[in-house]
């Protein structure tokens, strides 16, 4: 796909993946960890697998947005938005998963990656 809005479409389908993630997570979190980790460790489960979604769905939007050109602001909050589902959610179902406490001290920079995200996104448009 070579048209202009190429990116646009590959942000949004990346979105469209990883929201696919988002609700494989949820179930797998429902009904395979329900009965193997705590209560508490099941919620920082669902909370990843929330916070994907969310994610996910700000990557297909983003896309959207693209369909009229590149624009350098909006690559950009797609790109802190992957990298705070990675830092984020992936630090989160890896605590679970692994039960490694430690891997807690990463969340908050997925956290910040998607603050960054959002402001960025958000200036972005203020600017059009």
């Amino acid at each position: 796909m070579n048209t202009p809005n190429a990116q646009g479409y590959r942000v949004a389908a990346t979105g469209a993946v990883l929201a696919g993630l988002a609700v494989a997570a949820g179930a797998f979190g429902a009904h395979a960890l329900g009965d193997v980790v705590t209560a508490a460790r099941l919620a920082t489960f669902e909370t990843a697998a929330r916070y994907l979604m969310y994610h996910a769905l700000a990557l297909i939007a983003v896309g959207w947005m693209l369909r009229d050109g590149a624009s350098a602001g909006l690559l950009w909050a797609a790109r802190l938005f992957l990298l705070g589902m990675l830092l984020f959610s992936g630090s989160l179902f890896a605590l679970v998963l692994l039960d490694r406490s430690m891997l807690g001290i990463i969340t908050p920079f997925g956290g910040v990656a998607f603050m960054a995200g959002w402001v960025t996104l958000a200036v972005t448009l203020w600017r059009k």
